[in-house]
């Protein structure tokens, strides 16, 4: 099983949707510092993923729970 490098994969969405670091920043609540960070993690908080899905207005769960349909 690939494991799922979480921050990673938010990092390439907000590049995709061409925001801002600052932005997210802005939206989380945070510093910048704090999302550079998130994109380093291989794993996150729920209410984190859940908080910056919801800024994104995209499912990140859908990259944890479309693995459980291929088991």
């Amino acid at each position: 099983m690939t494991t799922i490098f979480i921050g990673k994969i938010i990092k390439q969405e907000l590049k995709a949707q061409r925001k801002s670091v600052v932005w997210l920043a802005q939206e989380l609540g945070c510093n910048r510092t704090n999302v550079y960070k998130i994109f380093n993690r291989h794993s996150i908080d729920a209410e984190l993923l859940l908080r910056i899905s919801q800024a994104m207005n995209h499912n990140f769960f859908a990259n944890y729970t479309s693995r459980l349909s291929q088991q």
